[in-house]
């Protein structure tokens, strides 16, 4: 089967369509830009510019009033969660890098947004598995370590409410999805690509956004 759409994103274009989403404020800007000043090695790790109001639209659009975020980095995809949820509303962050999430704690207290976000400095599966076990959480966020996927996957789904979402990104991991070899840096991402696309539990689509980005909603 040959790809509908042959549009190739061009620097030029990426800037378009920057330039056509809603714009990052000064605080999300000076987060991207000092993680790319302070962490130039790991920056690619950051969710992609475009993601930050994905993400918040997707807060809006979910009603979202309790946030999961498993890898939380230097804070921007928070950031940009945390500020589109209501004021009652709280993110748990999951982090195991005190250095990284220092910036992230400043860029959310500039944005006002500090006491809606609770950082969490522990591996992810501890903090997901001493969580309530109810359905009680609206969104998960997932841009963590490819190789636990499938073990966040599992904790997170049975704690999603019916019509919660998790998004999942890296989800086509460089294009190396494709390589086959159990021994390549994507095997573990399709590995989960194809527990979640098994999932009765959950209608997921995979789109073509930056790395790959996997929408899956809990019927």
């Amino acid at each position: 089967m040959t790809k509908g759409n042959s549009t190739k994103i061009t620097d030029e274009l990426y800037q378009y369509v920057l330039a056509h989403n809603p714009p990052l404020d000064d605080v999300q800007r000076g987060l991207v830009a000092t993680t790319y000043e302070k962490f130039p090695q790991s920056a690619g790790m950051q969710s992609a510019q475009e993601q930050g109001p994905l993400l918040a639209f997707l807060v809006r659009l979910t009603g979202a009033r309790h946030i999961v975020e498993v890898g939380t980095f230097t804070g921007f995809s928070a950031l940009s969660m945390a500020q589109a949820l209501p004021a009652d509303g709280r993110l748990i962050a999951c982090d195991v890098s005190e250095e990284w999430t220092a910036y992230g704690r400043e860029a959310w207290e500039a944005a006002g947004v500090a006491d809606r976000i609770d950082l969490r400095i522990a591996p992810a599966l501890d903090t997901l598995r001493a969580m309530p076990a109810q359905e009680h959480i609206d969104l998960a966020y997932v841009d963590a370590d490819k190789q636990s996927q499938i073990l966040y996957w599992e904790e997170l789904v049975p704690r999603l409410r019916p019509g919660g979402l998790i998004v999942t990104d890296n989800t086509l991991f460089h294009g190396t999805v494709l390589d086959g070899s159990p021994e390549s840096r994507g095997a573990s991402v399709h590995a989960f690509n194809e527990h979640v696309a098994a999932d009765s539990r959950m209608e997921s689509v995979l789109l073509a956004i930056s790395d790959g980005l996997t929408l899956s909603r809990k019927r």
